[in-house]
């Protein structure tokens, strides 16, 4: 499917935000980003981008890429503004994310690109394969989350330059007028769930997991026995 359209005169290019992450599971936390972003920077549409292995994370195993893809699409039918990528999960090699940022700026050339980690992905980027090159690739949205502290020191003077701290302020990202690709840090969202205290509930036999999740996910999880 084409997913890029001709630019129109007069109008702005389609925002399209790309959340990279395991989703193991996905839970409630990753649909309030979703929802929280689509309203604060006004995007045209939030595609979730399971990983079917992060690189970087080779001592851990995560559950069946397909079971996770399955997950976030139970989670988003119903959304129209949400959908879900298997773009990672069908290549036959295990892409690094500036592999993966260089197929998503040539599917969607005509759209303004939005890449969206977690405030743990940010402290362990210095970690990633050609990290400060995937900083300069696409707009990026670090979401914070309550009780976890986040800095700014372990990038390079270039990299922080071009972070915005949208925290605890009213300015809208879209206010940014020069042409260099940003940073923006957000705590739009203040939910703090975690998906490996999810796993260690189920395991464990504590039943409070179920709030974590949407219906839809919990049935899935307890029909295919997936973290038991």
């Amino acid at each position: 499917m084409n997913n890029t359209r001709p630019f129109e005169p007069g109008k702005r290019p389609r925002r399209i935000a790309f959340y990279g992450g395991s989703f193991d599971p996905a839970h409630r936390g990753h649909l309030a980003v979703a929802h929280g972003l689509i309203d604060q920077f006004d995007l045209d549409r939030f595609i979730f981008l399971p990983a079917f292995q992060a690189p970087h994370k080779k001592l851990y195993a995560p559950t069946s890429a397909y079971d996770r893809y399955a997950m976030l699409c139970l989670m988003t039918n119903e959304i129209e503004t949400m959908s879900v990528s298997r773009m990672e999960i069908e290549l036959p090699e295990r892409p690094f994310t500036v592999e993966t940022l260089k197929r998503l700026l040539e599917q969607f050339s005509a759209h303004e690109i939005y890449f969206v980690m977690g405030a743990d992905s940010w402290m362990d980027i210095a970690t990633w394969f050609e990290w400060e090159q995937v900083l300069t690739m696409t707009n990026h949205i670090v979401i914070t989350r309550p009780g976890f502290e986040i800095s700014f020191d372990h990038v390079t003077d270039d990299i922080r330059e071009r972070i915005v701290d949208l925290r605890n302020s009213r300015q809208h990202p879209t206010a940014v007028t020069d042409d260099l690709l940003k940073i923006f840090i957000s705590d739009v969202v203040g939910v703090n769930i975690s998906a490996t205290a999810i796993r260690d509930k189920i395991r464990s036999g504590d039943e409070t997991w179920r709030d974590d999740v949407t219906d839809q996910i919990a049935n899935y999880i307890e029909k295919y026995q997936i973290y038991n």
